[in-house]
């Protein structure tokens, strides 16, 4: 029987890449969702691969959306937590709910879908947690104090829970994606495209599958040594 695979944010962007690679890697995929309907079902009826709608910002329903999807699947052994989102402002001008929006949700969602699955995999003496972080949560971002601050805190998390889940057969590793060919990055103007491509050195924008096989090959029997590891993907835009 193969392990079952929970992404979050997984039917779109990035995390729809990884659903499919890790699919195709032989993994039984549920990918969870927030809002957008439509597209959740074109990309079940793409792919075969289930969707579950909840938000990661609500522990409650991050509990309850776990056990349908082990209910239906079996038990999780892989977690990606890629779901994530911005409210972007200078600082001055930055809210309190924009601010805790992106903590509710870029943050606090990791421990929301994290900790209901941790006993299980302590348990079974196996599990891969791979956390999506961002190039920004490692050297800051104008206007995204928000957005930085959790993608850093995804990093500590990271580390420090590596060394809980050790002993039990669980690795937790992060991944740091730089600017990456989404929707989102291919919408914006040109000359801000062009701009941005101009401060990476390998002078391109990466692409989603590139992210894909980082997270397949970190959630596979291959990397049962590295734990508590960040892989920075990111063109060489910025050195750690």
């Amino acid at each position: 029987m193969s392990r079952v695979a929970l992404v979050t944010g997984g039917s779109r962007g990035i995390g729809a890449e990884i659903s499919k690679a890790l699919q195709a890697a032989g993994y039984t995929v549920a990918a969870n969702y927030a809002g957008n309907d439509e597209a959740a079902a074109k990309f079940t009826e793409e792919t075969g691969i289930k969707t579950y709608k909840w938000s990661v910002a609500d522990y409650d329903a991050c509990a309850e959306g776990i056990a349908k999807v082990e209910a239906e699947l079996g038990p999780i052994d892989v977690l990606v937590n890629n779901a994530g989102i911005t409210r972007d402002a200078p600082f001055h001008k930055m809210t309190r709910e924009q601010w805790q929006q992106v903590m509710d949700t870029n943050l606090s969602g990791v421990f929301n879908m994290t900790h209901p699955l941790w006993n299980g995999m302590r348990e079974r003496k196996f599990g891969r947690i791979v956390n999506i972080s961002s190039i920004n949560g490692q050297k800051g971002q104008f206007g995204q104090a928000n957005y930085s601050a959790a993608k850093a805190g995804d990093l500590g998390f990271t580390k420090a829970l590596a060394q809980e889940g050790a002993r039990a057969g669980i690795t937790v590793n992060a991944i740091c994606p730089g600017y990456i060919a989404t929707e989102m990055v291919m919408a914006v103007p040109e000359k801000v495209r062009e701009s941005i491509i101009g401060q990476i050195p390998v002078g391109r924008l990466g692409e989603p599958g590139e992210i894909a096989r980082c997270v397949v090959f970190l959630a596979s029997d291959d990397a049962g040594f590295i734990t508590g590891s960040t892989i920075t993907a990111n063109g060489g835009q910025y050195f750690v």
